[in-house]
């Protein structure tokens, strides 16, 4: 027993899963990795299309189905925040996000966050591709498709983008405060993304829970990524910079 035991506890504690975050972090991807997979059953054996069309129609005016709840406005705020989670302005943040960390002489972490999203980004392409559902025709669409349904890839992306970012830019800032704020308004627009494609009638609801649970389970393996890369000197710390050959003494 102790021969099986003994390199279990030499990772465990290589891994660093004896601390808080490298554990919840671990932890997190774990559970929303099988929170996916569960759903995803769950959808593929039709159990969740009664209340998947009763959430849809419960956003919709009894009257007139094809009107979303709600003063024309609200649909128009909702066409604006389902934007966010496109691919344009995804790679526009992504990108920003890139520049800023260079300029701030973090290159390490600016290299994970360029890893992490084309990471993301493949993973949403494939399981958008393996899964090939439709999608919702019990109303009209207030904006346009292209892709097929399951996952949603709006929420998909956008909580990969968001939070991973999120966790890597909360990982390298060294005030408590800013690092709570940034990570509360990754996850505010992570959720405002998925439930504006529910509105706009684009996606099943559990499309758009099925693309959150991915989202969160590849942010939270990167965050623990970062977390060991930081250990080992490769991702800078809070408050840290990278060394320029300027830096180096003569």
């Amino acid at each position: 027993m102790n021969t099986l035991l003994a390199p279990a506890t030499r990772l465990w504690l290589r891994l660093r899963l004896n601390e808080v975050g490298p554990l919840l972090s671990v932890s997190a991807s774990g559970f929303f990795a099988w929170a996916f997979i569960t759903l995803a059953d769950e959808v593929q054996e039709g159990e969740t299309h009664a209340l998947d069309s009763e959430l849809l129609l419960a956003l919709r005016d009894p009257q007139n189905p094809a009107n979303p709840l709600g003063p024309s406005w609200v649909e128009e705020a909702a066409r604006d925040i389902t934007g966010l989670g496109g691919y344009a302005i995804l790679s526009i943040i992504t990108l920003a996000t890139w520049v800023y960390l260079m300029m701030t002489r973090r290159q390490g972490a600016a290299l994970l966050v360029i890893v992490a999203i084309v990471g993301g980004t493949l993973i949403s392409t494939g399981l958008k591709m393996g899964f090939e559902r439709p999608r919702p025709d019990l109303v009209p669409h207030a904006t346009r498709i292209y892709t097929a349904s399951f996952p949603s890839g709006h929420a998909m992306m956008s909580a990969i983008t968001y939070l991973t970012l999120g966790a890597l830019l909360a990982r390298v800032e060294k005030s408590r405060r800013a690092s709570a704020f940034i990570m509360g308004l990754a996850i505010i627009m992570t959720l405002l993304v998925g439930v504006s494609r529910v509105y706009l009638g684009v996606h099943w609801p559990s499309d758009v829970v099925a693309g959150w649970s991915v989202g969160a389970a590849w942010a939270a393996l990167c965050w623990f990524v970062a977390l060991q890369l930081q250990r080992r000197g490769q991702v800078e710390k809070p408050g840290e910079t990278s060394r320029s050959s300027d830096d180096k003494p003569e």
